[in-house]
């Protein structure tokens, strides 16, 4: 968790661009995700090189050699690539150093087909002012001393500099054109939990934007391979431990971290940060692309064990982009991604989907034909319903997690109806004590051992037969029990007899005032 120092460091960095012109807040966290890059690369880089000197082992430093610019085509020694070497550059000459020079070389790291290196081939350092650079090279050097005064009381380097990757990303406070917004952690956490990847799964997003998904589904399993004194309940009640000590084997954590992470979105901005993101908690060789995957040119169906997913919400695309292979007769992407995640699933693949209210209960030939997918193709195994305003300041909608595995027969679903997520419900979505997440992940773990049925309780059981009666409704307040207080009133009598003496009063009042004298 970031302490006040490092949250007062990095708003200070947001000010700088606000004031220096870089008011987006997209365009600002992919500059400044290209400057901690800097930073972290040659941090990185320094370390493994002292670590082969004492181990004896070879290392090829990231800066041996020398670096012909494509801008200017002059060769500098890679070593005056290093954020230790121009950060102490006069200002014009550092930007120039870092356009011409560092930012050129950055967009050829990793392998030469890499996703992080063809989609860097577009990428633009639009930091224009030496002032603003300056100003921000010295914020972000006071952010790493702090991290390592962190590590040194005990808190991991990865998990802070994480936590500080997801505090710049709560910047972006509205959503996209297409209705898609960056889910909070704490309901990715959940829904990890919920869903339980493991090593070995192979996991996606079909729209991950800043792969926040595919980074709670990477720490869920760190956590899973971390010993118990290494673990700790977070202030989302949820248990936590990043050091995957329990992974001796190098083969389990190259798998990890190169062959089992997916992700795929339209925006190329998007999936930069969500490159860099992922990168910058420690999966090395994330495979993130720039590809729509409700359109034709799209076929990977029946490849992935889990997928975890915050789909857009609104908007439609065009008829004739539409993957054929999609059963449902609609163009709204929030039904066409129910589609799209089904079929990429293997037969027994988990997913974890949050879905607006309307696709439960929408009563469209569209809308009944996903529930029917859901319930007859897939085992629905649980609707959470959420409340409105988990996703403010983006929207106020309404909405629910489904989780289901494909293939199986539904016999039945666990209905979950959550009324606080430990944040305020208002745009300010401040902490409070209130908080049923901890609560779902118990009970979930333990549905299939309670024998009785309250319908008046948080969650209880539905017969797929009943949900089949109800035009396949998947909507709780369909089958929850609200159980109304009767209220007593006075007889009719009574209340006017009140009524008549508090006009007389007012009358009474009126009239004394008029005979003040004034």
């Amino acid at each position: 968790m970031l302490n006040a120092t490092l949250k007062s460091d990095i708003q200070r960095l947001w000010d700088k661009f606000w004031s220096g012109g870089i008011s987006n807040p997209l365009t600002a966290i992919e500059q400044i995700s290209y400057l901690l890059f800097m930073k972290r690369i040659d941090e990185l880089d320094l370390k493994k090189t002292q670590d082969a000197q004492w181990t004896g082992e070879t290392y090829l430093s990231f800066f041996e050699g020398d670096f012909t610019s494509p801008v200017d085509n002059q060769t500098v020694p890679k070593q005056e690539l290093r954020w230790s070497h121009f950060k102490h550059l006069e200002g014009g000459e550092m930007l120039m150093h870092i356009q011409i020079k560092v930012f050129p070389f950055l967009k050829t790291l990793g392998a030469h087909e890499s996703p992080f290196a063809k989609h860097m081939t577009n990428a633009v350092f639009i930091i224009a002012k030496p002032s603003l650079l300056v100003e921000a090279i010295n914020i972000i050097d006071n952010i790493f001393e702090e991290i390592t005064k962190q590590q040194s009381e005990g808190q991991g380097f990865q998990d802070t500099q994480g936590d500080l990757y997801e505090y710049l990303l709560s910047e972006i406070t509205s959503a996209g054109k297409l209705g898609q917004f960056r889910t909070p952690r704490h309901i990715i956490q959940m829904i990890s939990e919920l869903v339980n990847p493991k090593l070995g799964d192979t996991i996606c997003d079909p729209a991950c934007g800043t792969g926040g998904f595919l980074l709670g589904a990477y720490q869920h399993i760190l956590t899973q391979h971390t010993s118990e004194k290494h673990r700790q309940t977070d202030q989302n009640g949820i248990v936590r431990g990043l050091i995957g000590d329990k992974l001796t084997d190098e083969r389990q954590w190259k798998h990890l971290k190169e062959k089992t992470f997916f992700g795929f979105d339209m925006d190329e901005t998007m999936v930069r940060i969500g490159l860099m993101n992922l990168m910058m908690h420690g999966i090395s060789h994330p495979n993130i692309q720039q590809r729509d995957t409700l359109s034709k040119k799209y076929e990977e169906d029946g490849v992935y064990d889990v997928i975890m997913a915050n789909p857009p919400f609104k908007g439609s695309i065009d008829q004739g982009d539409i993957n054929e292979s999609f059963k449902l007769p609609t163009t709204k992407t929030e039904l066409l991604f129910i589609n799209r995640i089904i079929n990429s699933l293997r037969i027994g693949g988990r997913a974890g989907v949050i879905v607006p209210d309307g696709v439960l209960f929408g009563s469209s030939k569209a809308h009944k034909m996903a529930r029917q997918m859901l319930l007859n193709d897939c085992e629905l195994q649980g609707v959470i319903s959420m409340p409105s305003g988990v996703f403010k300041p983006y929207a106020g909608v309404s909405t629910a997690v489904l989780i289901f595995v494909k293939g199986g027969t539904t016999e039945k679903v666990w209905f979950y109806d959550m009324d606080a997520d430990g944040y305020s419900l208002d745009d300010k979505r401040d902490k409070i004590e209130t908080n049923d997440i901890p609560d779902i992940v118990t009970k979930w773990k333990h549905r299939k051992e309670v024998t009785e049925n309250d319908r008046k309780s948080k969650f209880f059981w539905v017969d797929k037969s009943e949900i089949e009666k109800n035009d396949f409704d998947l909507s709780i307040n369909r089958y929850k029990v609200v159980e109304y207080e009767k209220v007593e009133y006075e007889k009719p009598e009574v209340i006017l007899a009140k009524i008549e003496k508090l006009e007389e009063e007012i009358v009474a009042g009126i009239r004394d005032l008029k005979n003040m004298k004034i």
